[in-house]
């Protein structure tokens, strides 16, 4: 009897902790992520950046579909990094949230989500409201650039989905960010 109460009690203990559990990324994905996010922005920096812009472009100079999944087009990066307690966009961010803001305005249909994250420091409300200021300050970027309101979608999830788990400045760095999620392409 005492063996079924101890099986019955860890049982509902199980599964309380796996209902209270927040979803987090694999870290593997989320620093694969980080490592083409770098890459990328190093190639850019290099000049390379410019070559890239022009493989994406279809005729006209338009943005076709494949471009979103095309690792050499800009509309491949979807990651705004921040400053530590900040939300204004940093200019190296510029040219690709115009490319994505182009394709938005070339393709009514297209439907992003802004999700906006931060670091671990500060109290869990603070830190949603910075997630939120951050995703506005991409939205208005993009519809400064032509992308409709109604394509996007703004949501805060502050602290709780990190892709970076250790606590240090360069992790901390990696976990402010905005992604840019397509919801539909067209």
């Amino acid at each position: 009897m005492n063996n079924v109460f101890r099986l019955t009690l860890s049982a509902v203990v199980i599964a309380a902790l796996s209902a209270c559990a927040t979803p987090t990324r694999d870290a593997e994905d989320a620093e694969r992520e980080a490592a083409e996010a770098a890459e990328q922005e190093s190639a850019e920096r290099e000049g390379e950046g410019e070559g890239a812009e022009a493989r994406a472009l279809g005729r006209d100079r338009e943005f076709d579909e494949a471009a979103l999944d095309d690792p050499d087009s800009p509309l491949a990066e979807r990651l705004v990094y921040f400053d530590f307690d900040r939300d204004e966009v940093k200019s190296e961010f510029m040219p690709m949230l115009e490319a994505h803001a182009a394709y938005l305005a070339e393709n009514p249909g297209a439907r992003m989500r802004l999700e906006g994250h931060t670091d671990e420091r500060g109290t869990r409300e603070y830190n949603l409201a910075l997630g939120e200021r951050r995703a506005q300050s991409v939205r208005r970027v993009l519809n400064l650039n032509g992308a409709s309101d109604d394509q996007l979608e703004v949501i805060s999830y502050g602290e709780e989905m990190p892709v970076a788990f250790e606590q240090n400045e360069e992790a901390w760095a990696k976990n402010r960010r905005v992604e840019l999620v397509y919801e539909s392409r067209r």
